[in-house]
Formats: structure tokens, C-alpha cells, sequence
């Protein structure tokens, strides 16, 4: 088995079921159970043994070229030799995690082995014939636009649930509102409950008593001081349980219940905003009623179209701090932790642009060393992780580091400048993510830096002349803005913008290109990272 093994990824899985449907791939399963498998990513590898480069859920291609050494006697000793090696081939690829066996037909091998075939059905292995006019890149790439499909209507069910929400807390009794609109965008169950167990509160289908004697028994550990979230599974079902921290302090919490299906990750999201609305709306206010109502005023006359800066007198604070979270795989703390934590309910749940990829293949290891169509750095510029959210904090709060979580830290600024200091709270995160640094806080030039030496607009107006060959290439501008800002680090870029470090050359070498320039030379580097500064403090870069 690989020496470390790292959970799923957040982004949704493909269903095999989904590439098997798919006509011009020309997939057929041959063995392997049929059900339930899903798939997180493409790996291709000829070697004897590709576990140590496994991660699990992939589906694993080969062409078979590593059974030549095998199969060179003759004879029966040869057979036996064959039946050994594949059973164990099987036997180590499903202890590895991986989700599904891709093999290549032609130009080794003219059908799938039959010793294969019955070692995967011993093993459970699903194994499907890849025929000989479909190149490996081309299921490399279905999978990826598969995940970003997926992607993209999670994070638009996120987004719909989030609007529903905020609108259910400011109706007449808002926490039955908030209940049943989450229930509805669950589609599950949802509850509250009182420190001692029993409901007091619920909307959606009514589960089982069974179900209803789990979910108090889950309320009680949450509510009694324990960890602010805990999860439990029961048939057909996955309970997860919400501490409402907007509680006095030292008293103990009700605690929010959603039963829902335990296969639906986005669930467990859109619950961690609606705990964060029940906190604030079932607990004593954590602060002045004259600021809870500045902040709904402002809200209001944000609605009916009022400017930013025209409601910010009503906020309370004349400068703000936007931080932007990613919780660590290593843990479950829920997002009304944190935002009790920083001390906000100015939470929202962060809007990015698409799933992580899986590792690349090395240089020369297979099909895969060219970039598939939908693979390159073009289609993986939505490869940059999300925030789990993003929070503004009173400047007068102090911000520190909260375990399971990273944070991207900006300036205090006035509520006009809270879009710069949102890419400003971005850049800080995807450097904490790079340097695995738990908060990292973005400084901002003083009064007497270079900058300061030339007027904005014109520094504008250079930048975007100077930047113009990259200005249809968002996935370009963010590499060349992460790798100047990580001292040109080939590694910590591609940690930062979650894609391989041959990803990250390939585009540094397409922007000298582009460009014209030599980005070896330490004059440049400067005057690019002066123009792409120039453009953050201005409008963000196409």
C-alpha cells in the first residue's frame, strides 16, 4: 500500500457508470462489480507495481506492456507465471484504493488477458476494455469535464441554498424558516434540539424513531460542551449535529440536527452556513442590538440597490478585514466554529472555481505525457482551490490561527476597498496553502515604496499594456502572480495553485514566450510584478 494515503478530494467523483454511457469513448466493463463505483481521477502507469504512485480512486490505464516480461517463456510454466502476476497485479491495485482497471487494446495486446479478467472478478476490481481507437487522454479528459460539470452545479446549489437561507432568517419566526429551507435544499430531514436531547424543532420528512433517538443522543454530545460538530451513521442515513454557538458563554448549546443521504457532500456545507444563521438567530446577541440593527439596515438598502460605501456608516466599524478559510483534510470542524472563532456572523460560504486534479503523469510514463484536449493549463486554470469561506472581521477583532483550518488574512480596509482586499485575503491563502503555514497575512506597500512613486492610472495603463498577450489567459496571469510571489518556486507554486510543477514550467515558459522577455532576469520579474500589483489595486485582471 502507498506509504500515505490521502482522503477523497472535495470535489464530486464521476460515476463509471457515467464513461461507460458514453459512446464516442467506447468503454465495456468485462469484470468487476457494476455499482456504486465512482471515480476521482485518471492515472496512467505500465509499470509492475503502481501502487507507490497511487492515491486511490483512480481509475489506473495500461496498455499491458508490463506483462512482456512475464509472458516470454513458454508453456504451461509461462501460464502459471502469468495467473500469479495478474492476481497479484489486481490484488495489490484494489489494496491501493483504486476505484477501476482501464486496459488499452493494441498496440500490445489484441483483447484483455482472461487471467486478468478472472483476477479482478476475484478481487473486485472493475475492469473495463478501452478499445484500440480511444486514447488514454481522451478518458483522461472526459473525467476531468465530468468533474467540472459536476462542479459547477455543486457550487450553484451552494450558492441557490446560501440566497434561500439568508432570505428564510429574515422572515417572521426565522428559525422554523431556516429549518425548512434547509430540509428542502438537503433533501433530508432537519431538526433543533435542546441540551438535554429532546426535539424542539424540525422540518422535512420524518425519519424513524430509531433515527430520532440517534440524532438527540448526537445532540447531547455537541451540546455538552464537547466538539462543536459530530457526525454518526444509522441505515440509510448520515446524521450530522451543529453546536449553536451564539449561546451565552459557559451555557450549553442547542445543537442543530440534518439527517440526510450520507452520499451527498454539499449537504454537510450548506448545513454549516444554516448553523451559523441559527446561531445568531436562537442565542442571545453577541453584540449591541444597535449594531445587529445597522447591520440589518444595511443589508436592506443593499438589497434595494444602495452602494457599498453608502451603507457602511451603518456597519458599526469603519474598517473591515476580509479572511478567507480552507479547512485542512485532517479535519471536520464546521464553519460555525471558525466563524465563532473570529468573532463575525459576517460569514459566507466561498465561491471558487473548480475541482483539484489528480497528479499528473512524469515525463515519458505512458499515453498521458502529452496534455490531453480539456487537460491543459487552459481547462485547469479552475483547478485553484476554493475557500470554504470567507468572513469580514471588525478591524478591532484580532485575527489568530484556529486549529483544521488555513487562513488568507488582509488588511484592515474602508468598505469601498473590501473588493481589493477580498483578492488581496486570496493571494494570502493560496501562500499559507503553498508554505502549509496555518495563517498568512497580506501587507500592503507602505507610503514610501516604489509604487507610491507613480500615479495609479498610469501604473494601470502600463500594467495592461505590458500584461496585454496574457489578457485572455486568467490560468496564465494567476501562475506568473503566484510564481513572482513565491520567489519563482517551481514546487510551492504548484502547492498553491494545486496542479503538477510540470504544469506550472509549462506555463512559465509559454509566458516568457508570449511575452517576449527573459523571466531569469531579476529587472523583469520586478517590472511584471509592479504591473500585476498595479492591476490588483485596480480592477481585478481579466
Amino acid at each position: 500500500m502507498p506509504p500515505h494515503r490521502l482522503p477523497p478530494p472535495s470535489t464530486p467523483p464521476v460515476p463509471l457508470a457515467d464513461l461507460l454511457a458514453r459512446t464516442d469513448l467506447g468503454l465495456r466493463q468485462i469484470a468487476g462489480p457494476r455499482e456504486g463505483v465512482a471515480i476521482h481521477w485518471v492515472h496512467t502507469s505500465e509499470m509492475a507495481d503502481p501502487v507507490p504512485y497511487l492515491l486511490g480512486g483512480e481509475m489506473l490505464l495500461t496498455a499491458g506492456m508490463h506483462l512482456a516480461e512475464v509472458t516470454r517463456g513458454t508453456g504451461e510454466e509461462s501460464a502459471a507465471a502469468l495467473d500469479a502476476y495478474l492476481d497479484g497485479y489486481a490484488a495489490r491495485t484494489v489494496a491501493a484504493g483504486a476505484a477501476a482497471l482501464g486496459f488499452g487494446i493494441a498496440p500490445v495486446h489484441d483483447t484483455v488477458p482472461r487471467t486478468l479478467v478472472a483476477a479482478c472478478d476475484r478481487h473486485g476490481l472493475p475492469l473495463v476494455e478501452v478499445p484500440a481507437g480511444t486514447p488514454f487522454t481522451a478518458v483522461e479528459s472526459a473525467v476531468w469535464q465530468a468533474v467540472t460539470q459536476a462542479r459547477h452545479r455543486e457550487l450553484t446549489r451552494l450558492s441557490e441554498a446560501q440566497r434561500a437561507l439568508a432570505a428564510a432568517a429574515a422572515r417572521p419566526d426565522p428559525a422554523s424558516a431556516v429549518l425548512r429551507a434547509l430540509a428542502r435544499h438537503v433533501h433530508g430531514w432537519t431538526a433543533l434540539f435542546a441540551p438535554d436531547g429532546t426535539e424542539g424543532g424540525s422540518a422535512g420528512p420524518r425519519p424513524t424513531a430509531s433515527v430520532r433517538a440517534a440524532a438527540g443522543r448526537l445532540a447531547q454530545v455537541v451540546g455538552a460542551g464537547g466538539p462543536s460538530s459530530a457526525t454518526d451513521t444509522v441505515p440509510g442515513s448520515s446524521l450530522s449535529a451543529y453546536a449553536l454557538t451564539g449561546r451565552a458563554r459557559g451555557s450549553r448549546a442547542l445543537a442543530l440536527v440534518v439527517a440526510a443521504d450520507p452520499h451527498d457532500p454539499p449537504a454537510h456545507t450548506i448545513a454549516g452556513v444554516a448553523a451559523v444563521l441559527l446561531s445568531l438567530i436562537t442565542g442571545p446577541p453577541a453584540d449591541p442590538a444597535p449594531a445587529a440593527a445597522g447591520r440589518a439596515a444595511a443589508l436592506v438598502r443593499l438589497l434595494l440597490g444602495a452602494r457599498p460605501a453608502e451603507v457602511a456608516p451603518l456597519l458599526g466599524s469603519p474598517l473591515w478585514t476580509v479572511v478567507h478559510a480552507e479547512r485542512r483534510r485532517d479535519t471536520r470542524e464546521s464553519a460555525a466554529s471558525l466563524a465563532a472563532a473570529l468573532g463575525t456572523p459576517l460569514v459566507a460560504p466561498g465561491s471558487g472555481s473548480g475541482p483539484a486534479t489528480a497528479p499528473e503523469a512524469h515525463p515519458g510514463t505512458g499515453p498521458t505525457a502529452a496534455a490531453a484536449p480539456g487537460t491543459g493549463p487552459e481547462a485547469k486554470a479552475a483547478a485553484v482551490t476554493a475557500p470554504a469561506l470567507r468572513a469580514l472581521v471588525p478591524a478591532d477583532q484580532e485575527i489568530t490561527a484556529h486549529p483544521g483550518w488555513t487562513l488568507g488574512v488582509s488588511e484592515p480596509v474602508p468598505v469601498a476597498e473590501l473588493p481589493a482586499a477580498d483578492r488581496h485575503a486570496a493571494s494570502a491563502l493560496r501562500r499559507a496553502r503553498a508554505g502549509r503555514a496555518a495563517l498568512v497575512r497580506h501587507r500592503a506597500p507602505g507610503p514610501h515604496s516604489i509604487t507610491s512613486l507613480v500615479a495609479p492610472t498610469e501604473a494601470q495603463q502600463h500594467a495592461q499594456a505590458l500584461l496585454a498577450p496574457l489578457a485572455g489567459s486568467p490560468a496564465l496571469l494567476s501562475t506568473l502572480h503566484n510564481w513572482l510571489s513565491l520567489h519563482g518556486s517551481w514546487d510551492r507554486t504548484a502547492t498553491a495553485l494545486d496542479i503538477h510543477r510540470n504544469t506550472v514550467r509549462q506555463r512559465i515558459t509559454r509566458i516568457a514566450g508570449l511575452l517576449d522577455t527573459d523571466l531569469d532576469d531579476p529587472d523583469v520579474r520586478m517590472e511584471l510584478w509592479f504591473a500585476l500589483r498595479s492591476l490588483d489595486r485596480g480592477a481585478a485582471p481579466a
